[in-house]
């Protein structure tokens, strides 16, 4: 497993544990949240891959535009009630 696909494992999963931990309420939240949060960080990284953005990086990790991703997939899965 590359690093960077590592990195975006354990930043999605514990933003979605966090989440979960707040505002989470049965156990099947917990898994949409991790999901939702892996897929938004990952999505927020190819974003930031694709758009050369170069604010913040860990290596090839965008981590600010991973959080961000990570955070709206969260707030949507909230919304739509997973």
């Amino acid at each position: 497993m590359s690093p960077e696909l590592l990195l975006i494992v354990l930043f999605g999963a514990s933003y979605g544990a966090l989440f979960h931990l707040y505002y989470g309420r049965r156990p099947r939240q917990l898994l949409a949240f991790l999901l939702a949060s892996m897929v938004g960080f990952a999505i927020g990284q190819l974003i930031g891959e694709i758009a050369g953005l170069e604010f913040f990086t860990i290596g090839r990790l965008h981590p600010m535009e991973g959080s961000l991703g990570s955070g709206i997939f969260l707030f949507i899965a909230k919304w739509l009630k997973l």
